[in-house]
């Protein structure tokens, strides 16, 4: 299992990459079948961000995340099973 520190690199490869794409692996299975949503205030650019594999589901969630200019984040305000869609439920690493 990959720790809390390497899935860190992973995110910081991907949020560096926003709002393009990034080649970068999952830290645990080595898939690159990562995924970012972010999750905000409408109007903020501080949010959540979660931050998973699809192939291992395992990943991490962050709180209080810059959201970067260009990339759209779901509202808060919407319903959960609007603003979690496509979401899963996946292994948090801590």
């Amino acid at each position: 299992m990959a720790t809390f520190d390497e899935w860190l690199d992973a995110y910081d490869i991907v949020y560096q990459a926003l709002p393009g794409t990034a080649d970068a692996s999952c830290p645990n299975c080595g898939h690159k079948t990562l995924r970012l949503v972010f999750v905000g205030p409408p109007g903020r650019d501080v949010g959540y961000a979660a931050f998973w594999c699809d192939t291992c589901l395992e990943g991490i969630h962050i709180s209080r995340a810059p959201i970067p200019a260009g990339v759209v984040a779901r509202s808060l305000a919407s319903p959960p099973e609007e603003r979690l869609r496509g979401i899963p439920s996946y292994r948090v690493v801590m």
